[in-house]
């Protein structure tokens, strides 16, 4: 298929393109990062050769949520962004960008994220995962209070928000001693990711804020075919479902929710994820640098679903979430 919208494509700048956080030997990370760093070269003739006419840039995890102090996590993600915007400027046709945030402090956050979309022209945020607050063992999550003006600004901007995953710090991550190879995105980033989502719906976050759209990579960090049990598991046993969140957890992620095809690439989970939240909901995404355009692109060009279905997942559900039919030249 041609002119693919591709989300989850990934690019480093040299504080965030460093080994850390990241499942990967050091001669794996050495491509990986040579990967990061280009946009303008090699990335651009992948996505000649296989179809892809749009990309999302955004930054590698966990980058600058894995910054404990506040100040240099801003400093970053401004950086970050103006590497980002830069690019977009120079093929505005072929990139767009999704703005890093300094999650540590959600005023600062909301205030980036203004500056990226009104003045940078982006078009949403990817976070990756908890922020680390002041202290490298914290784990802060966006379901909290203090969000919510956050999240307001979010709502008012009217941007998507992508929530990505990242590992679980070493001390919330015991149940893989001894199974290192369970950690990243074999397992552990999934699991990290959809408790996250699972949390900003229980908080009630959408009852207060119903415009909010969240982006999850790998078609739903697991999520899709889990939804059915919580709510079920929730339902039968009186005040089990005490979370303030109003209705089934289920109607949230329809509503508020859409899933990439982002490292996933696995035709019975596409259709799974189709069944439970509709084509509608469903964007193309490689995961770029992380997994390989080819693998992505011929999977999706060739998996048995409609054409009808291919052409929204594959451009125009990402063209409608994002705007992106008044950004560069030839969306």
């Amino acid at each position: 298929m041609q002119g693919k919208v591709a989300l989850e494509e990934h690019v480093g700048i040299e504080e965030t393109a460093s080994n850390f956080g990241t499942p990967f030997p050091d001669s794996v990370w050495q491509e990986l990062k040579s990967r990061l760093v280009d946009v303008q070269d090699r990335r651009l003739k992948l996505m000649d050769r296989y179809g892809i006419e749009i990309m999302l840039l955004s930054l590698n995890a966990p980058a600058v949520q894995g910054i404990a102090d506040p100040t240099q996590a801003a400093e970053v993600a401004r950086k970050a962004n103006e590497f980002m915007a830069d690019n977009v400027r120079k093929r505005p046709d072929r990139f767009q960008a999704l703005a890093a945030l300094p999650m540590q402090d959600p005023e600062r956050a909301a205030r980036e994220l203004e500056r990226c979309v009104k003045e940078l022209g982006f078009c949403g945020a990817m976070v990756n995962g908890f922020s680390q607050v002041r202290d490298a063992d914290t784990t802060v999550y966006y379901d909290l209070p203090q969000y919510r003006p956050f999240w307001a600004e979010v709502e008012r901007l009217d941007v998507p928000f992508y929530l990505h995953p990242r590992n679980p710090l070493p001390r919330d991550a015991k149940i893989y001693d001894g199974h290192p190879w369970l950690l990243g995105p074999v397992w552990a980033f999934g699991q990290e990711t959809a408790v996250h989502a699972l949390r900003l719906i229980g908080s009630g976050l959408f009852d207060a804020h119903p415009r909010l759209q969240i982006v999850l990579g790998h078609l739903g960090e697991n999520l899709p075919y889990g939804l059915w049990r919580v709510d079920n598991a929730n339902a039968w046993v009186p005040q089990r479902s005490n979370y303030p969140a109003k209705r089934p957890i289920r109607d949230y992620f329809r509503e508020n929710f859409h899933v990439t095809t982002s490292g996933n690439f696995h035709t019975p989970s596409l259709i799974a994820a189709m069944a439970e939240l509709g084509a509608d909901r469903i964007m193309f995404a490689a995961d770029w640098p992380f997994e390989d355009i080819d693998r992505a692109a011929d999977w999706f060009d060739n998996c048995p679903i409609s054409e009808n279905d291919r052409i929204k997942i594959g451009r125009i559900n990402a063209l409608r979430l994002f705007k992106l039919g008044s950004k560069g030249e030839s969306a």
